[in-house]
């Protein structure tokens, strides 16, 4: 496998602000020199997102310093196989075929990544099969043609395992068409660094609020069923710093958005209070 650098910015590529929180980057790595298909596990607002920014900037340099391409798809219940495809569309006195996003990365090259896939429709999963085995090529019956796969292109998939239901879940069948990484929360000192560098915190600011997630994420699940993401942690230090009081930048930032329960909101507000003074 090639070696990639670690300096993006000496060969000229702006690489995204990414803190590994254990051993994500060369896991994809491998599989990206396979192009094995990636499913990525875990709860929302842990950075799965901005880690495909980041391995696609890295992996740029497997192709010559070539970009490649992330086209990210919004997973959702009204989410056809057609959108993903494409679709024919009338123009004066003809039709023209419009590629949907993943057409486009089976086309022409990139990572397509499907978040949240399992809120998809059931006709999702079975487009994509193809894609995920040594085949390696769409079908389209609108146009009566098959793709071969680009040779950078690569399918990930994401979902958060403590959202899913007996009805919504991703099959057997399909999981093992993938290998999984699994996304967590940070350690306190990863996230102290994510918060300074991404929220402008100060020190004692981040880690009062590393702290205070982690309280949080421990509370029995009869009060939060998901904890306050690193993402809700920086929105709160970027209201700090402009002057908000810090508590009142919790409470908007992380209690009034993870519950809307009056028994799980006086309990997170007792947490909060404890770390940043009561009202």
């Amino acid at each position: 496998m090639a070696t990639i650098p670690n300096d993006l910015e000496s060969v000229g590529v702006a690489e995204p602000y990414y803190l590994p929180v254990g051993d994500e980057v060369s896991l994809f790595e491998a599989a990206y020199a396979d192009r094995t298909p990636v499913l990525l596990k875990g709860p929302t607002g842990t950075g799965k997102t901005r880690f495909l920014e980041y391995m696609a900037v890295r992996l740029s340099k497997y192709e010559g310093n070539v970009p490649i391409p992330l086209t990210t798809v919004s997973c959702q219940e009204d989410l056809t196989a057609s959108d993903l495809l494409g679709r024919f569309i009338l123009e004066k006195d003809a039709t023209r075929w419009v590629d949907g996003p993943l057409t486009d990365a089976v086309r022409n090259g990139g990572i397509c990544y499907l978040d949240e896939v399992v809120e998809a429709r059931k006709d999702v999963m079975v487009v994509v099969h193809s894609l995920t085995d040594h085949r390696r090529f769409l079908p389209i019956a609108k146009l009566d043609t098959v793709l071969e796969a680009h040779p950078t292109f690569l399918l990930v998939i994401s979902y958060n395992p403590g959202y899913q239901t007996s009805i919504k879940d991703l099959k057997h069948s399909t999981r093992q068409r993938f290998v999984a990484i699994d996304f967590a929360y940070p350690s306190p000192e990863v996230e102290q660094e994510i918060l300074i560098h991404e929220g402008g915190a100060t020190p004692e600011v981040a880690k009062r609020l590393s702290v205070l997630a982690s309280k949080l994420r421990n509370l029995n699940q009869e009060y939060l069923i998901e904890g306050p993401s690193t993402r809700l942690l920086v929105y709160a230090s970027r209201l700090i710093k402009r002057g908000v009081d810090p508590r009142r930048a919790c409470i908007s930032a992380i209690a009034d958005i993870v519950t809307d329960d009056p028994i799980s909101r006086q309990a997170i507000d007792e947490v909060i209070s404890a770390f940043f003074g009561g009202s």
